[in-house]
Parts: structure tokens; C-alpha cells; sequence
């Protein structure tokens, strides 16, 4: 287990004395500000206790680790697969010495005499009372409760001195809403469901092992084609996923799945290590009753089973992160660490061995998030792109947006589709889902009346367009011809000229799995993306095998060659906002991206055969 102080080359608490006023060489300007989202009120209690503020410093040098991470993650140029090492990305990245003394200058001068860094100090960590954030940001934090009854202490604007603002990009916790919650769907406790009309697939392979109302990974080994292929770079290749909000792989329960569709694979379960950051759960046992209850550790399970499932014997790491971001200030939890997130990736980038391929199944609405610091977690992920890793998210499970939620954060009201983040990130790969065999189609189920008359949404695999970040260079080809082909369709309720995801897909509806020692279904883009993860692990093994570096950040390869090893899904669309949103289209749509994985193709492509 490995706890959050390793993330920091220094950690010391914060020694702040109460009642000292600010103090700067220049006043004070507003550096950010940032809407409340729809769904949040001010709550009329008091903030209190401590909270932990991330400060992120200019990055010394990112222009130019965009540019090795481009040349090392293109398949046409001759650095291709030269990924960087830990030491050369922190060096890149470190901030210069003159914003580091003038940031330790302004939180020395206000009595603030302790903090701790990143790896690359990029990011510094301090903890304070609130009264003092306050006045350090000359602000007004307040709590804010969702409708759904979780709460967070933000502030819709915060201000820095005028001099700082150069060398500070973000920090947080201050404007940000975003809330990690699970892109799985509504769906996990009904019957399997059967499409109208659904016509069992013609292959006898496949249809002898696929069930459309309970996919195992029998089915997904034959119909993505690894079957058979057996892993031999078990020295040197990882696979990852992330665990939030409490959520933690139940060993048991991956072991009573793997004996029933990865027999050979169950000892797998009592493996794979955990890593424990900042005081994220694990645990070796089953689940208590209170966990049962709660109904914690159903994503978690979903995901264990779903990489071993498919990429057994490869080693698998766990990660989970502590810092739920729903906060409920009481006197018996009086420190606010409410960036997960921000905890993990700096966690992971101070590690010098790493998993080749991370999944991810958290994320949230772009808006909720303030744009600076979005752009400060989409730069960690090229982080990670320049040493070799291929970084996965979920698109989301609601089309092109949740119906009746499809309206701007900006204070206009204005009709629009709700795109994602982080699945909207350029440096991140976006997994889409599908559904049926022969052929797959975009994943889709009609929503429906609960038995105390409310109305459960419907799940369709996401698509969009990001709203912060424009069409990076490697798709621009692929979505111009998509939006002219469109012509016109949903016009004014998208960014034309934002990244566009998903980039690819796999299966993500009724799959079979464990939990709390129950066999049951589960659905979602987070079930697809740990699916994906495990079947590009395989691809990695492959190169790894043969003396070749791994895949890395995957989507200049994949625009340029890789597409080829994925089969086309024309069918369905990302159904949201009350309309029948983006249609799968033949070539690249942003609704299943180029389609589903053809393993042997992809290795094939990956060797540059």
C-alpha cells in the first residue's frame, strides 16, 4: 500500500497563523470566476474546518512536451515509440524559479510557512482553515447542496495578486462542481433486455458463446478475436484501472466470476495489488453488510472482472483514490480533500513503473468544470501520453446529454448538447459502447416508469463535441467529413470545431459479472472502456513480446494507421436532449468512434506489418 505522501517530494503540514492579514507586492484582480451549475443551491451552513488547495504553477516547458509527446506517439515520424522517462517529463514541466519564489513569497507572507509539491512542483499542496483560504483568494466559500443531497464547499470566484497571475493557472478546490460519478447506468438490478426485433447472429462460434442478455468474456474473446492468443510479456506489461467514491475490487467476488467464465484466471483475483491513495480503501475480503447496503464496489468489480476476464494472465494494478468529492462538512470530518483526481494523477506520474494502458469510468458534465482547470488535468494526461501510456475513459451514458438537462451554465439558458469530461480531453482516448453480435450496433435501452411512478433516463453509449478543447490535428480530417455530412443537422447545438469523441468503442450492455456474491448483469461505456483496456494490453504484450515499445498515447496512431483494425458500426445514434442525436455513419462517428477492436488486425497494424 502506498500512501499519498510519496506523491510529494516535500510533505509538511501547513503552519498558518490565524488573523494575519493578507499581504501582496500588488493588489488584488479576479482570476477566475465560474457559474454555479443548474442542480446546486447555497446552503445556508457555515463552513468550516480545513481545506486542502492545490496551486497549479505555470508549466516551465509544455509546449515542448506537446511536441515530444506528438513525435513520439506518431507512427510516421522517426522518434515514434521513444517515449520520455519520468525524470525528462518532470524537467519539462517543472515551473520556473521565479514563479516558485514568488508563490512561496506570497504563502510565506501570510503566514503560511508549510506545503508540499508534485513531483515536478508543478502543483503545490497546502492546507489551511478555511477563514484563511479566504482570505488568501479574497473570497467567500460557501456550501452548496445538489439536489440530490451531496454537498461541496466551493466559491464562484476567487482573485489572486496581479503579479501571480502569470505564474498560477488554476487552483482548486474553488469553482469547480464536478463530481466523479459513475458512467454505468441505471440499469444494474432489472431484467437483461432484448431489442425489438434482434436477430441472433448467424456465425455458429459466435452464436454458440454470445448472449445477448448476459455477455461473458467467452464472447467477447471470440468476437474481438483474442481467443487463443496467450500472453508472454508478463515481465514488463501492466494494465490499470481507477477506483473513486469508496469504491473498491472485491476479491472474492472476481473470484467466483473468473470461475465460471476464466477458470484457469481465478487465482488472479487474490493478485492483482492494490494501491491505497490518500487513504482510498482496499480490502481483501467480502463486502459487509454496511458496504452491501450501500451498494458500494458494483463499478469496481465490473472493472476487475472485465480486464483479468479478457487479458488474463497480464498483471493488473488497482488504484483507488480517497477525497470523495461530495463533501459534508461536520465536525467529525473537518478537512475538505475533495480533488481525487488532481491526487491520483499526481500520484501515478511520480511513480517510475507505471501500467502501459490505465481505464477509467468516472467523469462529468465539461460545464461543471471551470476551463483552466480542466486544461491543467487534460496536460497531466499528456503527461502520461510521453511516457508510454495509453489513458481510456468512458464517453458517457447518455447520448449527446441527459433530456431535460440540455441548457448552458453560462447564465444564457441556451439550448445545447452537454458534452463530457474528462472523456473530452485530446490526450485521453474516449471509449464508446455497442450492443447485439452480427453486427454490433450503438448500445441502447428505452427508458422506463419505476414502480413508485418516476421515470428511469435511458442509457445510450455518449458522443460529443468538447466546448473547451479544439479538434486536435489528428482527427480534424475524419470530423470535418462527419459535421459536412451532417449537413446542417443540430446546428448551433454543438461546437463544430471542438474534440470530438468517442474515438473507438466496444461492447458495453447487459455484461455478466459478480457482486456481493450475486451473478447479475451490469451496463455501460464503464463497462466498454476497462473491455478496451484489457483487449489494447494484449496488443501491448504483443509488441512488448517482440522487442517494440508499447502503443503509448494511442490516438495519432489510431487516425493515421490504427483505424484499419476496427470494425465499422453504421447502426444506432447518441439518442439525448429529447432527440435522436449524432448517427453512427460509415468511417469515424462520434457516437462508437471507428468502431469495435479486430485483435489480430491491430497487432498486425501495431508492428507496422
Amino acid at each position: 500500500m502506498l500512501g499519498v505522501a510519496s506523491l510529494f517530494t516535500i510533505a509538511i503540514t501547513a503552519q498558518v497563523v490565524i488573523g494575519s492579514p493578507i499581504r501582496s507586492r500588488t493588489p488584488y484582480s479576479v482570476k477566475e470566476t465560474h457559474f454555479v451549475p443548474r442542480g446546486w443551491r447555497q446552503s445556508a451552513d457555515k463552513p468550516h474546518g480545513l481545506i486542502n488547495l492545490n496551486i497549479g504553477l505555470k508549466q516551465g516547458n509544455f509546449e515542448e512536451l506537446d511536441r515530444h509527446l506528438y513525435e513520439v506517439s506518431d507512427p510516421n515520424h522517426e522518434r515514434y515509440g521513444q517515449h520520455l522517462s519520468m525524470e525528462h517529463v518532470h524537467e519539462l514541466i517543472k515551473p520556473s524559479t521565479e514563479a516558485l519564489d514568488m508563490v512561496h513569497e506570497w504563502l510565506n507572507d501570510n503566514g503560511i510557512e508549510g506545503f508540499s509539491y508534485s513531483a515536478a512542483k508543478d502543483w503545490i499542496a497546502v492546507s489551511v482553515p478555511v477563514e484563511t483560504a479566504e482570505r488568501l483568494l479574497n473570497t467567500k466559500y460557501h456550501v452548496y447542496e445538489h439536489e440530490d443531497g451531496s454537498r461541496l464547499m466551493r466559491t464562484p470566484e476567487w482573485s489572486l495578486p496581479l503579479h501571480l497571475h502569470e505564474h498560477i493557472d488554476a487552483i482548486q478546490p474553488t469553482t469547480s462542481f464536478m463530481r466523479l460519478s459513475k458512467d454505468k447506468t441505471e440499469f444494474l438490478h432489472l431484467q437483461p433486455w432484448t431489442p425489438p426485433g434482434y436477430t441472433a447472429p448467424l456465425n455458429e462460434t459466435i452464436s454458440k458463446v454470445c448472449n445477448i442478455k448476459s455477455v461473458t468474456p467467452e464472447c467477447f474473446m471470440t468476437l474481438y478475436s483474442t481467443k487463443g492468443y496467450v500472453p508472454k510479456a508478463l515481465k514488463d506489461n501492466k494494465v490499470g484501472f481507477c477506483n473513486y467514491l469508496g469504491e473498491i475490487p472485491i476479491r472474492p467476488d472476481t473470484a467466483q466470476f473468473l470461475k465460471k467464465y476464466r477458470p484457469e484466471a481465478a487465482e488472479a483475483a487474490y493478485k492483482f495489488p492494490q494501491f491505497s491513495i490518500d487513504g482510498g480503501p482496499v480490502q481483501d475480503g467480502p463486502l459487509n453488510s454496511t458496504q452491501a447496503s450501500d451498494g458500494i464496489s458494483q463499478e469496481a468489480n465490473l472493472d476487475v472482472e472485465a480486464i483479468i476476464g479478457i487479458s488474463y494472465p497480464t498483471d493488473v494494478y488497482s488504484y483507488s483514490t480517497g477525497g470523495s468529492p461530495p463533501f459534508n462538512p461536520d465536525i467529525n470530518t473537518p478537512t475538505n480533500t475533495n480533488e481525487p483526481y488532481l491526487v491520483w494523477q499526481n500520484y501515478v506520474l511520480s511513480q517510475s513503473i507505471i501500467p502501459q494502458v490505465i481505464s477509467t469510468s468516472y467523469g462529468d458534465d465539461e460545464q461543471t468544470v471551470p476551463q483552466s482547470y480542466a486544461e491543467r488535468v487534460c496536460k497531466q494526461f499528456a503527461q502520461l501520453g510521453a511516457r508510454g501510456v495509453s489513458v481510456l475513459f468512458a464517453s458517457g451514458d447518455r447520448g449527446v446529454g441527459l433530456n431535460r438537462t440540455c441548457i448552458s451554465n453560462d447564465g444564457k439558458n441556451t439550448s445545447m448538447f452537454i458534452p463530457e469530461f474528462p472523456t473530452g480531453c485530446p490526450y485521453v482516448t474516449s471509449v464508446g459502447a455497442t450492443h447485439q453480435f452480427e453486427p454490433e450496433v450503438v448500445a441502447f435501452r428505452p427508458g422506463s416508469v419505476r414502480a413508485d411512478g418516476s421515470f428511469r433516463e435511458i442509457y445510450n453509449s455518449g458522443g460529443g463535441f468538447s466546448n473547451y478543447f479544439p479538434t486536435p490535428k489528428y482527427q480534424q480530417e475524419v470530423v470535418s467529413k462527419y459535421v459536412a455530412g451532417l449537413g446542417g443537422l443540430y446546428d448551433g447545438l454543438y461546437n463544430k470545431k471542438g474534440r470530438a469523441y468517442p474515438d473507438i468503442a466496444a461492447q458495453g450492455q447487459d455484461f455478466a459479472y459478480v457482486w456481493n456474491g450475486t451473478e447479475g448483469t451490469i451496463s455501460g461505456t464503464s463497462a466498454s472502456t476497462p473491455l478496451m483496456a484489457g483487449i489494447l494490453s494484449l496488443v501491448n504484450d504483443a509488441l512488448l513480446d517482440c522487442g517494440k515499445p508499447p502503443l503509448g498515447f494511442l490516438n495519432p496512431w489510431l487516425y493515421s494507421r490504427g483505424y484499419k483494425g476496427f470494425t465499422d458500426i453504421t447502426i444506432g445514434s447518441a439518442v439525448g436532449c429529447q432527440v435522436d442525436g449524432f448517427p453512427a455513419k460509415a468511417g469515424w462517428d462520434p457516437v462508437t468512434g471507428f468502431g469495435t477492436p479486430i485483435f489480430p488486425k491491430l497487432v498486425e497494424l501495431s508492428k507496422g506489418e
